[in-house]
């Protein structure tokens, strides 16, 4: 029991000599000793003597080792204890060969097939370990420098020394090391893989004979459909075809004495041969079987005549294999794929048929594997393409699908075995024990064996009993039993055996059948590993990478796609704990493929999207204009277009088809979005190296990046021309992409809802979840930066009666068409695209440019104090008025900032009635004002501004300071007002309902600005405006005692001013206005200004 016993620790050593010999030939990963300079003298010196370093007749070399000894000792401790395991490995396997030959132990793969399977794994194995051993470059190095270290250190030689030196010496030459140390073995070894002459003939196949046995087809005989299937040796049938070749050619190539003396030996060895170049030796490492053969016989004496066989077998693998491994895979594409059909439809087959589902994973892994190998290493060869698969990730789908079947129908398949176990495997192995014990002369031995043998029988028998433990769900550990088989294997395989198992074929046949259903209770996890693990692809990365690659490129293929990240899922099978260092970088492998998959899909159906948003651009209102001149010309007979002249599609025309055979651009996406979409049903969710891994949400994550990038792009924003899209034509867009996305759900399992609400949240804010710009940034920029700033400088007008900016008729055109933008259709439009916290992003900014507007305000106050002070004083008398205005300073200035606060006040009013029209719900908690505010509805106090004005930072003035200067700042404004006259475009427009130099929006400036600052300083708003409607009244009447002066201009427009302010203002009424401004006035100023426009419209149209 040693023989299996060895296994794991094997392996364990295995890995890590691998991972050893990729360190030491990864110039990045190498022991620092050997690529330090100073080391190089000393690594050369033991390269050159070794194993015989002489540390005192080399110390001028040697010094540095001795120098930096400690560091050395614990640098390479853990490579020279590995070397050690494996000279310790090698003595084991020695010694265990020798017992087994000494036993004359019987090998039969049919027979004692654990025992026979594991003898040809340890020789492979072994020489596999050695041949990996003698590829390591620095092994000498490795070892001498840590001996030379240990011997400065302790004055003696390491006692492993000697032996590992005389190792590294003696498998130089592997190969011929190895079959001189086999020689002794031959005989078994030969035996054990003859023995394969009953199995591996019928395994290696073309697609043309499967087709032919109609092989994996439940169909193919109905009425057998619910036969157990079972053979003479269950085993075999799911063996691996690599592993059987790798062991006929290494087993030969180290015993091959009996390719000249036995036939049968030559005729295995040449079918292997032809069946491929390559073989693995572990992971990525490949042997080229014929060149090693080749180089390895033509160094033996009488082994000429195996050159020309090995030539033939080249030349026959390079001519026909790929094609021949082509149409396998093929045949298996096939045969897998109604194999799961009828298993979807009639699961409780998996029962009896088991057996088919693992033959039909081990053939299409071993398919694989081959392709795997031979793509890295492509032959010369007229036909290329036979070593590339564009239809690989169908096969690989169809793996994954029986795996998966098996996972889900597990129960099926235990309660089955049971009963089979316990009902027929028990019943026929009780017979045959009732044949053996009524042998005759059964010696102590014998009697023993048939006690043994019972055992199992009376355990299979009372597994009938175990129905509640599977219906409870517990598992089952049927160990023992297999532990038990394999050990009675051993026993009665040696040549002294009580009870030869060679002379009991059935009794083996009935013992391997019931060890595979044993397995198919508690051991089917380990039995796919055995057939269907393909972990050794993540190291062929490249290979991988192009199969997927060729694969998406297949449109009939991209339903499969996912099985490649799927597959990534095996890849922690083939790694080891002791070499963490590898998960970082294949871990990733399954994510790359995943993002590939959600890249295409995502192209896709934005894409569709972009083409259903074209499609929905035809249908705007804003192409009508041209349908209705083109039906207006035809009906007033006006000139026909010319013969030259393509007549403009309508809107629908491309659904018409004349032929259903016409496939339509929009048609073949739709197609790849099916195909795309149903690989993300293959599975829901797969583990990879201990990470849950959800396909539907990397598409999501796609999605959500593009479609950022998608509506941002839509917005066509150009800084430097500040050109953007229309706010009703970007929403109008994007509904079209929203109502093709819904659409994506029919295909795949993805909530496009939340997708949809994900990104449009995002687009609310300043940057993106990525980090990236937003319509809410790029439409906030546009209208401060080309909007407001043109209408601060008049060249737009606030049209009040219009409720939106319009552009003035100068002899400079404007880029864009101002209404079309802030009419009401496009701020709401703007208020359903960022929504309140958009609006709320953009009031800020809106907000800075007030604050900047009112620290400016403050200072022209502050210059101007003793003045204003003295005019808030005698602002009743004309005398000292008229000599103080002429001391006063920057009254242009002050009424122009104080215009363009209440242009962007202004157009905040009108965004917030847009929100409110949206009627877009609030669910934040927020005070009662900044409620309002958040869902568009109108305040008294405008509770951003007051927030923007008690955060302005002051230089520690107080409240009362703050207050005076406020007032005077008002007294300033009303003192300022005859200015305005001064200004021809002060004139008031009865069709925009303002002033064409926008003075209208003083009153909306004036109003909020003064009841946010009194707020602020806890005073009295009617009173401070009372006292600023007083001073206005007076400055302003006194325009009309000289009616000789310039500034009777457009007096009546600005007596209008202050009819605004007080109509706007909730803290001002008609009858305070009454008091200090005649009402006559004002009656008298619409009168004149309405028939001023009058006389101008007249001019207009005489001069026309």
């Amino acid at each position: 029991m040693f023989l299996d016993g060895l296994a794991f620790w094997v392996f364990m050593l295995y890995i890590y000599v691998i991972y050893l010999f990729q360190l030491c030939t990864d110039p990045k990963r190498r022991p620092p000793y050997f690529t330090d300079k100073s080391m190089e003298s000393a690594t050369k010196y033991i390269n050159r003597k070794f194993p015989n370093v002489d540390i005192r007749g080399g110390s001028q070399h040697l010094s540095n080792i001795q120098k930096q000894k400690s560091a050395i000792l614990e640098g390479l401790h853990s490579y020279y204890e590995s070397f050690i395991d494996v000279m310790e490995f090698r003595d084991h396997v020695y010694e265990l060969l020798n017992t087994i030959d000494a036993s004359q132990c019987y090998f039969n793969i049919g027979v004692n097939f654990d025992f026979t399977k594991n003898y040809l794994d340890l020789i492979v194995t072994y020489a596999s370990v050695i041949y990996m051993l003698s590829r390591m470059d620095d092994k000498k190095a490795i070892v001498g420098m840590y001996n030379c270290a240990y011997e400065f250190s302790n004055g003696n030689s390491d006692p492993s020394f000697p032996r590992l030196g005389q190792m590294f010496i003696e498998y130089d030459h592997p190969w011929k090391k190895l079959s001189e140390e086999f020689g002794p073995h031959t005989k078994s070894v030969t035996e054990a893989l003859l023995s394969l002459l009953m199995v591996y003939p019928r395994r290696n196949l073309s697609a043309d004979q499967w087709r032919n046995a109609q092989l994996l087809s439940l169909l193919a005989s109905p009425a057998a459909m619910l036969s157990p299937a079972c053979c003479d040796t269950m085993a075999c049938e799911y063996l691996s075809l690599e592993a059987m070749e790798r062991w006929i050619l290494i087993g030969f190539l180290l015993c091959h004495s009996s390719l000249n003396t036995n036939a049968n030996s030559q005729n295995l060895w040449k079918m292997a041969l032809r069946n491929g170049l390559y073989i693995t030796v572990i992971r990525d490492e490949v042997l080229n079987i014929h060149k090693l053969s080749e180089d390895f016989f033509d160094s033996l004496k009488g082994y000429s005549k195996r050159i020309p066989d090995i030539k033939e077998c080249k030349e026959y693998v390079i001519t026909n294999c790929g094609a021949v491994r082509r149409e396998k895979r093929n045949f298996l594409r096939n045969a897998l794929k109604e194999l799961i059909k009828v298993l979807e439809d009639e699961p409780a087959l998996l029962g009896p048929k088991a057996l088919f589902v693992f033959m039909a994973l081990s053939f299409s892994r071993d398919e694989v594997l081959w392709l795997v190998r031979h793509a890295e290493n492509i032959p010369k060869t007229k036909t290329p393409e036979d070593y590339a698969d564009s239809q690989m990730a169908e096969l690989f789908y169809y793996m994954e699908k029986l795996r998966t079947l098996l996972a889900q129908h597990r129960y099926v398949i235990q309660r089955y075995h049971l009963q089979y176990l316990s009902q027929y495997d028990a019943l026929v192995l009780n017979d045959i024990i009732q044949v053996l014990q009524h042998m005759a002369l059964l010696t102590e031995a014998q009697k023993r064996f048939c006690i043994a043998i019972n055992r199992f029988a009376v355990l299979l028998y009372f597994l009938s009993s175990h129905f509640r433990v599977l219906d409870a769900g517990e598992e089952f550990d049927l160990k023992p039993f297999r532990l038990d088989w394999l050990r009675l294997q051993a026993y009665t395989s040696v040549g002294k055996a009580p009870l030869a198992l060679k002379d009991y074929p059935e009794l083996a046949k009935v013992m391997n059948m019931a060890q595979f259903h044993t397995r198919m209770m508690d051991n089917v996890n380990e039995l796919l590993c055995e057939t269907a693990d393909l972990s050794i692809l993540c190291f062929h990365t490249r290979v991988f990478e192009k199969l997927f690659s060729q694969s998406s490129e297949d449109v009939s293929m991209q339903r499969y796609l996912t099985a490649f990240p799927v597959i990534c899922s095996h890849f922690s099978q083939c790694l080891h704990p002791l070499c963490p260092e590898e998960v970082s970088t294949v871990s990733l492998m399954s994510v790359n493929f995943l993002e590939e998959i959600s890249r295409q899909t995502c192209m896709v159906v934005l894409e569709i999207c972009a083409e259903q948003c074209n499609l929905h651009e035809k249908l705007l209102p804003k192409h009508s204009a041209e349908t209705i001149s083109t039906a207006r010309n035809k009906k007033l007979k006006k000139s026909l277009p010319k013969k030259g002249d393509v007549p403009k599609e309508k809107p629908g025309t491309e659904s018409l088809r004349k032929d259903r055979v016409i496939v339509t651009n929009l048609d073949k996406m739709h197609q790849a979005l099916t195909e795309l979409c149903a690989s993300y049903s293959i599975c829901a969710d797969f583990t990879v190296f201990q990470h849950i891994i959800v396909p539907a949400e990397f598409l999501f994550s796609q999605l959500e990046i593009r479609l950022n990038k998608v509506i941002v792009q839509m917005a066509n924003y150009n800084q430097s021309t500040h050109e953007i899209a229309r706010p009703s034509d970007l929403l109008a867009g994007i509904q079209a992409y929203v109502t093709s996305l819904h659409s994506l759900s029919c295909y795949t399992n993805i909530d496009v809802t939340r997708l949809v609400k994900s990104v449009l949240l995002q687009q609310t804010q300043p940057l993106d979840s990525y980090g990236a710009q937003t319509i809410t940034t790029l439409y906030t920029n546009w209208f401060l930066e080309g909007l407001l700033r043109q209408a601060s400088s008049a060249l737009i007008v606030h049209c009040p009666t219009k409720q939106c900016f319009v552009n003035q008729n100068t002899e400079n055109e404007q880029s864009f068409h101002a209404e079309e933008y802030s009419d009401i259709c496009g701020l709401r439009s703007l208020a359903e695209l960022i929504g309140p916290f958009g609006l709320k992003f953009l009031n800020e900014n809106l907000m800075w440019h007030i604050i900047s507007q009112v620290g400016e305000l403050k200072k022209l106050v502050s210059d101007n104090m003793d003045v204003l002070v003295q005019m808030r004083a005698n602002y009743d008398n004309p005398e000292a008025m008229s000599d103080l205005q002429k001391k006063l300073t920057g009254s242009e200035n002050v009424l122009k900032r104080m215009t363009i606060v209440g242009v962007i006040l202004s157009f905040r009013s009108m965004i917030q009635d847009a929100l409110e029209e949206v009627n877009v719900s609030i669910y934040v908690t927020l005070s009662v004002y900044e409620m309002a505010s958040a869902a568009g509805l109108p305040c008294e106090i405008d509770p951003a501004l007051v927030s923007a004005i008690a955060n302005m930072q002051t230089d520690n003035s107080s409240i009362e300071e703050e207050f005076k200067i406020t007032c005077l700042l008002l007294v300033f404004i009303a003192v300022s007002l005859p200015t305005l006259c001064l200004d021809p475009n002060s004139f008031y427009s009865r069709e925009h309902g303002g002033h064409q130099n926008n003075i209208h929006c003083l009153a909306t400036a004036v109003n909020h600005l003064a009841a946010a600052m009194f707020t602020v300083q806890r005073k009295n708003i009617q009173t401070q405006l009372h006292e600023f409607l007083k001073v206005a009244s007076s400055i302003l009447l006194q325009l009309g005692q000289n009616v000789e002066r310039v500034e009777i201009k457009n007096r009546d427009s600005v007596y209008l001013l202050l009819h605004m302010i007080v109509e706007q203002s909730p803290f001002l009424s008609q009858d305070m206005l009454e008091m200090c401004f005649p009402y006559v006035l004002l009656r008298n100023s619409y009168r004149e200004v309405d028939m001023l426009l009058s006389v101008l419209l007249c001019s207009r149209i005489l001069v026309w």
